[in-house]
C-alpha cells in the first residue's frame, strides 16, 4: 500500500500526506493499538466508551483513512476533509457494530466465517453490552449520523451518493 501511494502520479507534498494517513491508520494509535486492546479485552468487561475507542482505532481507523486518502489526493479543502472525516468516522464504527450483529444473527454460510466466534472467543462486543436491539439501533443511528455529516456538503451533496450508499450496504448488510 506504501508504494502504491509513493507512486501516485500527485504532487509530492499530496504523497506525503497520504503515507502520514495511512501510517497513522495502521500504527501504535489505529490498527495495531487498537487490535492491542482487543487482544487485551478477551474475558474483560469494556465500557461502551472503551469499546468504541478500540474499534475506532482498528476497523474505523482503516475506513477513515480510505475516505481521507481520496480527500488528500484531489486536494479537497479543509472543510471538505472535515465533512467527509465525519462520515467516516460514522461509517467507520458502523461497520464493526453490525459486525457484532451478524456475529449472533447471522449463520456461518452467509457470513463466510464463523457465526458466534466472539462470544465463543469470550470478546466483547456491542451486542454484549447493549442487546441485540440495541446494538441494531446503534448501527441505524450511525447510518443517520453519515448521512447528515454529507448534508454538510451543502449544494455538492447529489455527488456523494455512492457514499450514502455505502454507509446504507454497511449497516443493512446481512454477511
Amino acid at each position: 500500500a506504501f508504494d502504491c501511494l509513493a507512486r501516485m502520479p500527485v504532487a509530492p507534498a499530496l504523497v506525503v500526506q497520504s503515507v502520514q494517513t495511512l501510517a497513522q491508520a495502521i500504527g501504535s494509535h489505529g490498527m495495531v493499538g487498537g487490535q492491542a486492546i482487543d487482544l487485551q479485552a478477551v474475558g474483560e468487561v469494556l465500557t461502551l466508551d472503551q469499546l468504541e475507542t478500540m474499534h475506532r482505532m482498528k476497523t474505523g481507523a482503516l475506513l477513515r483513512a480510505s475516505v481521507a486518502l481520496g480527500a488528500v489526493v484531489v486536494g479537497a479543502s479543509s472543510q471538505l476533509r472535515l465533512v467527509l472525516d465525519a462520515y467516516a468516522q460514522a461509517v467507520g464504527l458502523a461497520f464493526q457494530v453490525v459486525d457484532d450483529v451478524l456475529d449472533v444473527s447471522a449463520d456461518s454460510a452467509a457470513l463466510g466465517k464463523t457465526a458466534g466466534k466472539d462470544q465463543a472467543a469470550d470478546k466483547p462486543t456491542y451486542v454484549s453490552l447493549l442487546g441485540l436491539s440495541g446494538a441494531r439501533e446503534l448501527a441505524e443511528a450511525l447510518r443517520r449520523e453519515a448521512h447528515a455529516a454529507l448534508a454538510g456538503l451543502g449544494d455538492a451533496v447529489r455527488h456523494a451518493e455512492p457514499l450514502a450508499r455505502l454507509a446504507d450496504y454497511i449497516v443493512l448488510r446481512n454477511h
